[in-house]
């Protein structure tokens, strides 16, 4: 079963000159969840529903790192939709989907960067319009670069998270304490949204998609009773 990341993914691999290489590993990677086939997390996909959705602008090569978690929420969050960004081309179906009725769209980004009568920090529910949260998915450089030279989000109102808990995601780290992975935004705007169970699902994905990714990393064994893989047994098909 293919998403928007893995189509995306897969249209970037067609314009590659030359493999992708992940840094630090040549290993081969299960093609559905890019990690090494011994610590495979196929099985370990949750179902849940949920009213938001999802948008990835994705910065050029993020959608090849084994380590980016936009595919978590595509996952997760069967209403997602992905966009490789470029900053002279836009594709019309991004244009599109912000301007569609059904959606209240939320461009999800710091307020210290944003004048601040575009900064909200709640999300509208008493509308009917469903909630879309659009997700910069690069690194906090290029994100940064992504949300000045995208004219055709400035118009979106910015929804600004201020999380009391630190980042726990240890697969990249950035520099400033207050940063967070893109599945960590995710789960903090369903949230917000009332989708709490999605929430709760997309979190606990994150730590097992983690521990699987590490412990394929060092070698180690993989324990499934642990804390992280019993919570998101509760989000498993029966």
């Amino acid at each position: 079963m293919t998403h928007a990341v893995s189509r995306l993914r897969a249209e970037r691999l067609a314009r590659s000159l030359k493999p992708f290489v992940a840094r630090g590993s040549r290993a081969p990677r299960c093609e559905r969840c890019r990690v090494i086939p011994s610590h495979c997390l196929c099985d370990w996909r949750p179902q849940v529903a949920a009213r938001s959705a999802m948008c990835l602008v994705m910065h050029d090569v993020e959608s090849l790192k084994p380590s980016n978690t936009g595919w978590l929420i595509a996952d997760v969050i069967a209403e997602t939709t992905a966009f490789v960004w470029q900053r002279t081309e836009v594709d019309p179906a991004l244009p599109a989907l912000l301007s569609d009725p059904q959606w209240q769209p939320y461009l999800v980004f710091p307020g210290e960067f944003v004048v601040p009568e575009r900064v909200v920090s709640r999300v509208a529910t008493e509308s009917g319009r469903r909630p879309l949260f659009i997700l910069l998915d690069a690194t906090w450089s290029e994100a940064r670069k992504m949300f000045r030279k995208s004219p055709y989000l400035e118009h979106l109102p910015v929804l600004s998270l201020q999380p009391e808990q630190l980042s726990r995601y240890t697969l990249r780290r950035s520099k400033r304490d207050d940063h967070f992975c893109t599945a960590e935004v995710a789960a903090l705007c369903l949230e917000l949204a009332g989708d709490v169970e999605a929430s709760a699902a997309l979190d606990a994905y994150l730590d097992v998609f983690t521990e699987h990714y590490l412990a394929a990393k060092f070698q180690r064994v993989i324990d499934t009773d642990d804390e992280p893989h019993r919570r998101l047994k509760t989000f498993m098909p029966a």
